[in-house]
Formats: C-alpha cells, sequence, structure tokens
C-alpha cells in the first residue's frame, strides 16, 4: 500500500470552470424569466448537477415537470459544454503544474475527486490528464459531497488509506467531505469560508514545495 495520496478537485483548484458553469445556468434562468447573480452562484459551489437544477428553480419560483427537469439538465450541460470547448492551457490556475510536477517526479499518487461529469475531458483540454494515477468523478459516484464517497473511492483507487490522503477543495462541502473520510483537507480560496480545512491557502502560488514534501511524507534533499 502507499504511503500517501494526494486528491485533488477539480473546479475552482486546478482550473476555474466556476464560471462557465455559472454562464450556462445563467443562460438558463433567462430563458425561464428570471435573474441569477453570481451571489447566488456561490449556492452551486460542489453541489451536483441536478441538486442545482433544484436550487435554481426554487430561486426562480418555477415547478417543473420531471421532463421539463431532464430538458433543461441536457440543455444546462450542452451550453456548459460548449464554453469548455474552447478551454486550454491558459485555464488552469497558478502554480498547480508545479505541485502536480513535484508529485509525478517523486512517484507519489494523485487521483481526481471532483463531482463534475465532464473531468476527464477538461483535464485533457488543458493538458494535465497525465499527472492522474485515477480520476474519479460525477461519473463514478452517486453520493454528493460532504458524503466523502468520491474521496474514499479515489483512496481506494490509489491504494491508498484514507488517513494517508491529502485533499485540495475550494469548497465548504468538499472540505466537509475529507474530513469526515479522516483524510488532510486543505483549502483552496477564503479561510474564513473553508474555516474548517486543516490548511489553507489562497492559492497553490502560497504553497512551498516543502510544504508538499512534508505531506508526501518523502525524504530527501530540501526544495523551495
Amino acid at each position: 500500500m502507499n504511503t500517501s495520496g494526494f486528491i485533488f478537485d477539480l473546479d475552482g483548484v486546478i482550473v476555474d470552470t466556476a464560471k462557465y458553469h455559472y454562464l450556462a445556468w445563467k443562460k438558463l434562468a433567462n430563458e425561464l424569466g428570471f435573474e441569477f447573480t453570481h451571489e447566488q452562484n456561490e449556492l452551486f459551489k460542489g453541489v451536483s448537477r441536478k441538486k442545482c437544477l433544484e436550487i435554481l428553480l426554487d430561486i426562480g419560483g418555477i415547478n417543473a415537470t420531471q421532463e421539463q427537469f431532464d430538458v433543461w439538465m441536457v440543455e444546462k450541460n450542452e451550453d456548459y459544454l460548449r464554453y469548455i470547448e474552447e478551454m486550454d492551457a491558459s485555464e488552469i490556475l497558478p502554480d498547480v503544474p508545479k505541485v502536480l510536477q513535484f508529485l509525478k517526479e517523486h512517484n507519489v499518487p494523485v487521483a481526481l475527486g471532483s463531482a463534475s461529469k465532464n473531468a476527464r475531458p477538461i483535464l485533457e483540454k488543458v493538458g494535465l490528464l497525465h499527472y492522474f494515477d485515477s480520476i474519479v468523478d460525477g461519473n463514478n459516484v452517486t453520493k454528493a459531497k460532504p458524503d466523502p464517497e468520491v474521496f474514499l473511492l479515489a483512496a481506494e483507487k490509489l491504494n491508498v488509506l484514507p488517513k494517508n490522503c491529502i485533499v485540495f477543495e475550494d469548497a465548504v462541502a468538499g472540505i466537509q467531505a475529507a474530513n469526515i473520510a479522516n483524510m488532510v483537507s486543505i483549502g483552496i480560496g477564503d479561510e474564513n469560508v473553508l474555516s474548517e480545512a486543516d490548511f489553507n491557502f489562497n492559492d497553490f502560488t502560497e504553497i512551498n514545495l516543502g510544504f508538499i514534501q512534508e505531506l508526501a511524507k518523502l525524504n530527501g534533499e530540501d526544495v523551495e
């Protein structure tokens, strides 16, 4: 069994696809006759697409048949996919490749643990797929964060004990899921919002490789 494993969320941690989700939800809301704000979009962080649509319809005061609901689910995803079709390496958040490269060079197992059902094509688009030993996304799990299912499955695929896994998350529900799984939780974003995390950083530019080395339980030369 591997000593340690690193699990990364996707949206808001590796790439900022949240803006595309927002644009797609806003487009649907406008079509349904109401506005959808950035503030309301905060409710969608780390939440499944189905739950997001339920929240959106609640905001708009709209009752839907199951048929309408299913159509809108597909429509939103198709709009989102059109947005991400244009993604490239410029969408990667600062210094994420530096950390991924360090883990790769030291043969530390790395997984993706995301609610997104489009995680693999996004990683391909931005050229990061080769860094990941395993992808666990919305196609593999049935329970949304804060249920720890996605992270526990990622740990299993990496052959690492949950207590030896380190999770990078930008959403409260994701931090809670990591904590419930007994994993080390690292919040990427506002520490006041992600106060339940074991460690907090605004982004990866604040993380030095010595810290990553320590978390990975790697011995050897000093790194910065």
